[in-house]
């Protein structure tokens, strides 16, 4: 007990965000993120900043956040502690998300800095979203999904989020999200053009032209076999295997007392 009751712990459980400056105010510039991030407890290693989350102690909390997110420097380097912060806990924002949520909007703040130089009226901003769009392996963060199942559209309209979300459609998504509506849009196509036109102009052919006409039928025939098998036979292969693993994994829910699988409740399917 006495190895683990720091100043900075102390500070935490008075739930007191001065008594919290005071207390990272005597750590060394290059240290004031350790030690609002680790304590070392015999072979037990806790972090200040999740104790105060889980024990309720916001106020603590909210300084070590504004305090780990403030740029320091020295005639040597910058200091800011959001890598270390995201490297201690990189599911920051699922934690707040699940147990302080009044705590997001700091932590959004304190990743966005503002010249205090006005240009025009304007003035340059930089937001630091490295670990908003890509984890510690280099793979896509599941910070944005985390914040999407929050559901806070206060949240969703901060401008880090915003950022990151046009960053993410506009430089990923958008191309993979035409490319895989573009056969929904052949199909469409092939549909309107053998059912709409094609069928309504064989229909309006004289018999005089009979080798036109039957052209015409052929070309619908063809649109259609291309609908059936390419387009509903995609859906049923489809339907069909994600409804087998749903039945394999108990995944049902009911309507009327008849079971169907749960992925069709939602309103994309």
């Amino acid at each position: 007990i006495n190895e683990g009751s720091t100043i900075v712990m102390r500070a935490i459980n008075a739930n007191s965000g001065r008594q919290l400056q005071r207390a990272v105010a005597c750590a060394p510039r290059g240290q004031r993120a350790l030690w609002t991030l680790n304590v070392q407890v015999g072979s037990q290693s806790i972090s200040p900043l999740m104790w105060a989350v889980e024990t309720g102690s916001l106020d603590a909390a909210r300084a070590i956040i504004v305090d780990l997110l403030t740029i320091r420097a020295d005639r040597d380097r910058y200091y800011f502690g959001m890598d270390p912060l995201f490297e201690r806990h990189p599911d920051i924002i699922k934690r707040l998300c699940a147990d302080a949520p009044s705590l997001l909007p700091v932590l959004l703040d304190g990743l966005v800095w503002r010249s205090r130089v006005t240009l025009d009226g304007a003035r340059r901003v930089n937001m630091y979203i490295k670990h908003l769009v890509a984890d510690a392996d280099g793979g896509f963060s599941p910070a944005m999904g985390w914040l999407t199942a929050h559901g806070d559209p206060r949240i969703m309209c901060h401008p880090v989020v915003a950022s990151v979300s046009d960053l993410l459609w506009f430089r990923v998504a958008l191309l993979t999200f035409l490319l895989g509506k573009a056969w929904f849009f052949l199909t469409l196509f092939v549909f309107v053009l053998s059912e709409a036109i094609l069928n309504h102009t064989a229909g309006a052919v004289d018999d005089t032209s009979a080798d036109k006409a039957q052209y015409m039928r052929i070309a619908v025939f063809v649109g259609r076999c291309f609908i059936y098998f390419c387009s509903m036979g995609r859906l049923i292969v489809h339907h069909s295997t994600r409804c087998l693993v749903a039945c394999r994994g108990g995944q049902l829910s009911s309507w009327s007392c008849l079971p169907f699988p749960s992925y069709l409740a939602k309103w994309e399917e």
